[in-house]
């Protein structure tokens, strides 16, 4: 009998489940994608009804449940940050301490309850993992490495915000590390807030703005915030910070330093913003590469591996995997909390059971197409009992229909498969169009995704081809890796003396062969393709290839702004339906949109996002 061990991460941003038996991951999932909550904290109780049901278990089968972090640890360090906050954190305090009171202190008992009320079965009495370890774990037990040097660096977890660990066959041993209040995540979010998004996942815009600015503020930064030492340790100045006092990321004292009050959400953005975000960008390339050479020294490994919310910063990604400090980089594709589940649960099985697909060659994330899917006969019954307009195709003829109408500019919704775990859309649940195409960023961004125009678009490209399109360092499957454009396909600003422009009002000019994933630094977050980890999506890109001589499509997430990716059909087909997308593919069925009966649902997307 197999033995399965179910890893649960609920209760702050991005709950989820994963199941792993015998040291394979089996499934995973995020709670958000069935409840359509985007970052959804709530018991994940769908995705674990989801992991079961994959493998045909009931609760009774699992031989753990483990909780992605220590409950207790964390009480102490809340208890501790308020208490150095003194009376400025009372308030905050007061709001958050009857909740730790009552129940957080003890969630391994609401863990129990919670899956005893949804009965399937007696689970096992959950356990708790610490958060950092379970980072660790999700980033070394599924790599490909036999041994590695393993970073993680994220906000906070109980109290470290930094870890470097050993990994070493089955085992991981914690080597070193960084104490909260002394953070990357909360000097990177800091900003994220100053600039007016939203903490926690305005990190992404807040990356993306920053090749619009120059880094005039980073020596300021290294001089006032952040103390960046020789041996790659840090510590942040806290007499500019407050959000160790529970309210708020930054106040006056921060204001002061830099000039100007926090940007309300809804303003208008400045130059002076793209350079805030251009300047806490470089800081933190400088602190990750900092942290990743201590990594190997301490360890001896020349193999690295990256979890935390940073690990999601792909442009320090680049960098790092430029740098020449390590050999060879895997970062784990769902590394903020929502992975964390995952590495509750491959920590506990793998310790016992090993690392089954180190035999086998890659790495053990089966292409992080571990959510659920839905066949052809059941995507078929929703169309026909709604009275959907749709063709069947066969094999490559879907293929070849589908490219032959992205070559002609349409906007195409694919879904296939199983849904993708973590915050990337790789080609399971997928927006995609042709690169080639001027129009086609800014069109997606605001007739499709309702979002900011200074927002990239990622490119996937096959494996084989990348080294043509993109100055690449290896592989990069989980789209976690930012490349500049190939000098071959560069044209129009990027060849003008001195280089295309970088400001905010640049984001139309044309810089390469393929504008609409080349951003205005020259740089693309590349994902590079392959038959083994996505079979559909890969013949997808062969068969535009073959129709275009281009092996590369736009590919961003299957959801418009403010919603998390598409889960089920329906939902697809109401975002379909709701935004300015000209074909749907699910499996092997597709619809044009002209075909469809009315749809009370559309968006008129010019109210929106203005078009600046």
């Amino acid at each position: 009998m197999s033995v399965y061990t179910l890893g649960i991460s609920a209760y702050y941003h991005d709950s989820a489940a994963a199941l792993v038996r015998e040291g394979i991951v089996v499934a995973a999932a995020q709670q958000e994608r069935f409840t359509r909550v985007r970052h959804d904290p709530s018991f994940p109780n769908h995705a674990i009804e989801y992991c079961l049901d994959h493998a045909g278990i009931s609760l009774s089968e699992l031989d753990a449940v483990v909780y992605y972090e220590d409950p207790r640890l964390k009480f102490e360090r809340v208890v501790s940050s308020f208490a150095s906050a003194g009376p400025r954190g009372l308030r905050a305090f007061s709001v958050v301490l009857p909740e730790w009171l009552s129940w957080k202190r003890d969630v391994l008992d609401r863990v129990d309850a919670e899956l005893k009320a949804i009965g399937r079965g007696a689970a096992p009495r959950a356990v708790a993992s610490q958060h950092h370890r379970s980072h660790a774990a999700s980033a070394f037990y599924p790599s490909p490495f036999e041994n590695a040097a393993v970073l993680t660096i994220d906000g906070v977890g109980e109290k470290q915000t930094t870890t470097i660990w050993h990994g070493r066959g089955n085992s991981l041993e914690l080597v070193n590390s960084i104490s909260y209040p002394h953070s990357v995540g909360m000097l990177y979010s800091a900003f994220t807030y100053y600039c007016g998004f939203k903490v926690d996942s305005g990190e992404y815009k807040l990356m993306g703005l920053a090749p619009y600015g120059e880094p005039r503020y980073a020596d300021l930064i290294r001089r006032e915030l952040v103390n960046i030492r020789p041996d790659g340790s840090f510590t942040l100045n806290m007499k500019y910070f407050e959000f160790h006092q529970g309210s708020r990321m930054v106040g006056r004292a921060f204001e002061k330093l830099f000039g100007a009050a926090t940007r309300d959400p809804e303003s208008e953005l400045a130059q002076r913003h793209c350079d805030l975000a251009a300047s806490v960008q470089v800081v933190t390339e400088e602190i990750v590469l900092g942290l990743a050479r201590a990594a190997v020294e301490q360890t001896g490994e020349r193999s690295i591996v990256m979890a935390g919310g940073v690990a999601l910063n792909c442009v320090a990604n680049g960098v790092l995997s430029r740098s020449g400090i390590v050999d060879q980089l895997w970062v784990q594709p769902a590394a903020g909390d929502a992975g964390c589940a995952l590495g509750a649960a491959i920590d506990h099985s793998a310790r016992a059971h090993g690392r089954p697909h180190l035999a086998a060659g890659g790495d053990g994330m089966s292409g992080a197409l571990l959510g659920p899917g839905f066949s052809d006969a059941e995507i078929e019954q929703f169309l026909t009992d709604n009275g959907y307009v749709f063709q069947t195709y066969p094999g490559d003829k879907l293929h070849h229909d589908v490219a032959s109408h992205l070559a002609d500019g349409a906007v195409v919704g694919w879904f296939q498969g199983r849904m993708e775990f973590g915050p990337r859309a790789l080609g399971a649940r997928s927006i995609i169009g042709d690169p080639r195409d001027q129009d086609m960023q800014k069109r997606m961004n605001l007739k499709i995704k309702f979002r900011e125009s200074f927002r990239p678009f990622a490119p996937a490209v096959l494996a084989e081809d990348a080294q043509g399109y993109f100055d690449l360092t290896g592989d990069s499957p989980y789209m976690l890796v930012v490349a500049e454009v190939a000098d071959g396909i560069r044209s129009g600003a990027a060849l003008r003396p001195g280089g295309p422009s970088r400001s905010l009002g640049s984001v139309n000019e044309t810089r390469s062969e393929l504008p609409a994933i080349t951003h205005v630094d020259l740089s693309a977050r590349v994902q590079t393709v392959t038959e083994r980890d996505n079979a559909p999506f890969s013949r997808l890109l062969r068969a535009f290839k073959a129709s275009t001589g281009c092996p590369v499509l736009v590919n961003t997430s299957f959801n418009v702004r403010g919603e998390p990716i598409v889960h089920t059909p329906e939902d697809a087909y109401r975002c379909f339906m709701r935004t300015g997308m000209n074909v749907l593919v699910l499996g092997s069925h597709v619809l044009r949109k002209d075909d469809q009966p009315p749809f009370a649902e559309a968006i008129d997307w010019r109210d929106e996002i203005p078009l600046d």
